[in-house]
């Protein structure tokens, strides 16, 4: 039978893998590389304007420009967002409704 670490002793071994990534001494068990997104076709497939799109979703009208023109690339929280419009544009709804 396998021994079980209390959680000082993970946290411990967490912290200790975690400084060796930084290090560059250990290898991170798995990186999330961001897909490729194209805003501006996720945006005209809602029928919206940059500007409606950006009010509808919390965006600045300025972000959502900049993205489409490839100056800027959403950031992570926005990235998951575009893609969750992109794929399941009626979850996105549903929970905008409440809002």
């Amino acid at each position: 039978m396998a021994e079980q670490m209390n959680i000082a002793d993970e946290l411990l071994t967490s912290m200790e893998q975690a400084v060796g990534i930084a290090e560059g001494t250990v290898k991170p068990g798995r990186i999330w590389t961001p897909p490729e997104i194209n805003v501006a076709d996720i945006r005209k497939r809602t029928g919206l304007s940059q500007v409606r799109f950006a009010e509808r979703y919390g965006f600045s009208a300025a972000a959502v420009r900049d993205w489409e023109q490839k100056r800027r690339t959403p950031e992570k929280a926005a990235r998951t967002l575009l893609m969750l419009i992109d794929k399941e544009p009626q979850a996105v709804e549903r929970v905008l409704v409440g809002v």
